[in-house]
């Protein structure tokens, strides 16, 4: 029988397994609800800052039969706050969030911080993973990095950014230089910790918002020079896009991650066949995990296995007050297929 790690490296690889793998990598598809707190008594916000619960935290997501990965961080602001952005790192049911942007245009960026590795929650996640790479043997580490348009959007008022990005093309793409540079920087030193996957998550920069020409020009572009800077022979890595993705499917197969994933709006088969044989991830919808029963979600999980997912897994973060036997229900599908 093949250990979670085992299993994953090879459906990532495009090898057969004994069954599909099931993950929540963390990041943006946080993994934790308030369910899963009460049973591991560690509670956020305090994980949020503190490596020793956020590792804790994470190794309860795999003990108590949720999902067959650990990952950190449990959202999408540690790189922005890194970088200068102002963070409220919320409560037990709402997920940390920016309440002051570091910027007002991207002609700005030269005033935002170098992201430093060596201080703040960038260096708890990463004593987090070298805890979890310690006390976890033959489970996928999984490290997160928010995507670059994402970043880019909660350093100043995204509104603003996308106007930008056409019309201050060129100190648009300086300042997407820059950030895609710090998280590089942070994805290098997960890797160095001891990850065994990345997981990039870049819900902002859909195809929706910025149309086909200019997801190839920034959301591709700046996906693809971080993936290029991340050792792609010591880790895998996965990139999870929001949104419709009709308008940009042959930009999205550009993107050279091993895995691709994508929301519960995306029907899977529609993506198989536009894809071919690139390893999808998903997409089992976190509305019905948080508001049906368990029969609702087995049966999603069960469409999503014959439309084509390889990887099966929530589409977006839970919410906080998803039942822990819907969550469950996921993975007790997957076994049982």
């Amino acid at each position: 029988m093949l250990t979670p790690t085992e299993r994953l490296k090879k459906t990532v690889g495009g090898k057969k397994a004994d069954r599909p793998p099931c993950i929540c990598p963390g990041g943006m598809m946080n993994m934790i609800t308030a369910d899963l707190m009460d049973l591991a008594g560690v509670y956020m916000p305090d994980a949020h800052a503190d490596a020793g619960m956020m590792a804790n935290l994470a190794k309860a997501v795999y003990e108590k039969d949720c999902f067959e990965n650990v990952g950190v961080p449990f959202c999408m602001t540690v790189e922005a706050e890194g970088m200068g952005a102002q963070v409220n790192l919320g409560t037990k049911i709402y997920e940390p969030h920016v309440v002051a942007y570091a910027i007002d245009t991207v002609a700005d960026f030269p005033k935002l911080n170098h992201l430093n590795v060596n201080q703040g929650r960038a260096k708890t996640t990463l004593d987090a993973i070298r805890l979890l790479k310690q006390e976890t043997a033959g489970i996928p580490v999984i490290g997160n990095l928010t995507g670059p348009i994402s970043t880019a959007a909660s350093l100043m008022e995204p509104m603003i950014f996308y106007k930008e990005l056409r019309k201050k093309n060129a100190a648009a793409h300086a300042y997407m230089e820059f950030v895609t540079d710090q998280l590089i920087a942070f994805g290098q030193a997960q890797i160095a910790a001891g990850v065994d996957v990345i997981a990039i998550s870049d819900p902002s920069g859909t195809g929706e918002i910025l149309g086909p020409k200019h997801f190839k020009e920034f959301a591709v572009k700046y996906l693809n020079k971080l993936l290029a800077a991340i050792e792609r022979d010591q880790v895998n890595t996965i990139v999870h896009i929001c949104g419709q993705m009709r308008s940009v499917y042959k930009e999205i197969n550009e993107v050279k991650s091993d895995v691709l994933s994508f929301d519960s709006i995306v029907p899977l088969k529609e993506a198989r066949q536009a894809l071919g044989d690139r390893i999808l991830m998903g997409n089992v919808s976190t509305y019905a995990l948080e508001f049906a029963d368990e029969e609702k979600v087995k049966a999603i999980t069960q469409s999503c296995l014959k439309n084509g997912a390889d990887i099966i897994s929530p589409a977006c973060g839970l919410g906080m007050k998803s039942p822990l036997a819907n969550v469950r229900a996921i993975l007790k599908c997957v076994k049982e297929t």
